[in-house]
């Protein structure tokens, strides 16, 4: 018998359940035209107990089955059958046949049969066939169609419904489908395609490329626990113990063996507190009060709540339901003694450094901070602080890089805002490159600009400039200089901050150690539509928040311009548009990367 029902279909199914002789079959003769008067196609699936046969000897169809056609079409002006062999042990499986509907010719499939399955159903029950009532075992009953003498609990909290009013069923049913709503279409992963349009490189190959030359850092540093916030581990963190230590209660309670028979009562020999243990071994019949964390003594099994038991006169009786080995936790069930407790290459945040402070590690080798140098370039950049000149822009970009790389637990060099000379800048980077394991720039890598930097990367450094196939953040320029990374980010500041997360954060966090790093991205109902054009990945800004039905759903923040950081700011995610879609709709799912991590 399935326990799950997982509609294959973007179509309602709904259930009738009865027991023989109740009169299903006279129901749906009735309620499906009454159903097909109000507009609804409707498809209706029944479940035989019985070797039927829809054909009979002698016609053509019947003959050719016989002589081995596992699946035999037959078709008219006015209808078509497809018969199917397919023997199998125990009743057919439900979900497969629902799938050889034609789901867009139908609005609803009624079902009548499969009574065990979990699917959504109506019972249909009569007093006088003398069965059961179902719904009471059933949590999958939505309503119960029944007739006048049929004595219902009262505190029944599903629908009630006349058996013998099939307008009153029919108007149930209709709202049933009117109110669906069904599971949006998943779609693949974005940032998983492989192609490019002409020069342009995917947003994967624009990463693989760029991982293919970033090392983790050789150095390690050794830290205390206070200082290992957002540090990445450099070695695997071997457990020197049994977590928990001893096998202990999960409650306060008593402790006892929970072999049959058990007595009527115990008698209560004693009390463990935590940090204390029950010296000896408890005999049968004997028991011990206990509390959160004790130790379980030798001779007990199980602990009961204190709340499920009734001591007196040094013995106590236990009450509820009692199974072996409840409300113990055994020794090392969480952490062996000799496991990695905590793999190299984890980055260690408040949980990580519990962990490793119950293990009762003081100390540990970390991954050396990566260095990162930071400016921007351009005539037109002015400091904040300073008188905005005709023409110009405050810089930005420096720093919501520099606040992104810290977050990364990166150190930080600003080398400011350097002059459009081609001396200048040589100077600049050449310095930087020794200072710092890489460097970033904001501005001058959009193709036909006439910048210094590209002038200078090509005669002191290994640059490529490319084009990515993604909106915002097209140009992107990545190289070295000496042995050091570069990253030539776009001038715009939402760009600049999209290039940042999409291709600066990944090498980053190889860089600092951690393994297999890859961005969480999360399936959401989009409650607007999102455009894009096949063949580029398209990143808008949205706010994400759970909706009333549960789940997740996620709006724009309204203008998307390259350059409004106010839309970064408004929200808490990018919504992803991948390169396979031109257009995600109103309730289907799209995928977003939350902000979480570094904004």
């Amino acid at each position: 018998m399935s326990t799950t029902f997982n509609n294959p279909l973007s179509i309602p199914v709904l259930g009738f359940c009865a027991y023989s002789g109740t009169g299903k079959t006279t129901l749906l003769k009735q309620l499906i035209p009454a159903l097909t008067q109000r507009g609804l196609r409707l498809a209706v699936l029944k479940h035989a107990h019985h070797n039927f046969d829809v054909d009979i000897p002698g016609k053509d169809s019947y003959e050719m089955r016989k002589a081995g056609a596992r699946q035999m079409l037959v078709a008219s002006h006015v209808r078509w059958a497809l018969m199917t062999e397919d023997e199998c042990d125990g009743d057919p499986d439900l979900v497969h046949l629902l799938q050889q509907l034609e789901a867009d010719k139908v609005d609803l499939v009624l079902v009548e049969g499969f009574k065990k399955l979990a699917l959504p159903k109506i019972e249909l029950h009569r007093q006088a066939v003398g069965k059961p009532l179902i719904f009471d075992q059933d949590p999958n009953v939505l309503a119960i169609a029944c007739c006048a003498d049929t004595q219902l609990p009262h505190d029944i909290n599903i629908d009630q419904l006349d058996i013998n009013n099939v307008a009153q069923i029919a108007d149930y049913v209709e709202q049933y489908a009117q109110n669906y709503q069904g599971k949006p279409s998943v779609r693949p992963l974005p940032l998983q395609a492989l192609s490019s349009s002409g020069s342009f490189l995917s947003v994967r190959q624009g990463i693989e490329n760029i991982l293919a030359h970033v090392a983790a850092v050789a150095q390690n540093d050794i830290v205390s626990l206070d200082d290992a916030e957002n540090r990445v581990l450099a070695e695997d963190a071997i457990s020197p113990v049994d977590v928990p230590q001893n096998t202990n209660s999960a409650m306060d309670g008593f402790a006892f063996s929970a072999a049959e028979p058990m007595p009527e009562a115990f008698e209560v020999v004693g009390e463990v507190r935590a940090g204390y243990q029950y010296d000896g071994s408890l005999q049968a019949g004997q028991a011990v009060r206990i509390m959160t964390g004790a130790p379980v003594p030798a001779g007990a099994d199980t602990v009961q709540p204190r709340e499920n038991a009734t001591e007196q006169d040094g013995r106590v009786s236990l009450q509820g339901k009692i199974k072996v080995g409840q409300n113990v936790r055994l020794a090392g069930e969480d952490i062996a003694k000799g496991a990695v407790a905590l793999a190299a290459g984890s980055r260690l945040g408040a949980a990580e450094q519990g962990l490793l402070a119950s293990l009762g590690f003081a100390e540990f080798a970390v991954k050396r901070r990566p260095v990162v140098a930071v400016f921007s370039s351009g005539d037109e950049v002015s400091q904040p602080g300073t008188e905005l000149k005709a023409n110009c822009i405050y810089d930005s970009n420096r720093y919501t890089i520099k606040s992104m790389a810290r977050r990364l637990g990166c150190e930080v060099i600003d080398l400011g805002i350097i002059e459009d000379s081609e001396a200048a800048l040589t100077a600049a980077l050449s310095q930087a490159s020794i200072q710092a394991d890489v460097v970033i720039s904001s501005g001058g890598v959009s193709v036909g600009n006439a910048d210094y930097i590209k002038k200078v990367l090509a005669a002191i450094g290994e640059i490529h400039f490319w084009r990515i196939d993604m909106r915002p953040g097209r140009p992107l320029a990545f190289g070295k200089i000496n042995d050091a990374l570069f990253f030539g980010l776009p001038g715009n500041p939402v760009a600049a901050m999209v290039v940042f997360l999409m291709f600066v954060q990944p090498a980053l966090r190889k860089l600092a150690g951690e393994q297999a790093w890859q961005p969480q991205m999360l399936p959401a109902i989009a409650d607007e539509p999102f455009r894009s054009r096949v063949g580029r990945t398209e990143f808008n800004r949205g706010i994400a928040a759970l909706g009333t039905d549960g789940k997740l759903h996620v709006r724009s923040t309204g203008g998307q311009g390259s350059g409004m950081l106010s839309s970064m700011v408004k929200g808490n995610c990018l919504v992803i548009v991948g390169e396979a879609d031109e257009r995600i709709e109103v309730g289907e799912l799209v995928y977003i990367l939350p902000f979480a991590e570094l904004l």
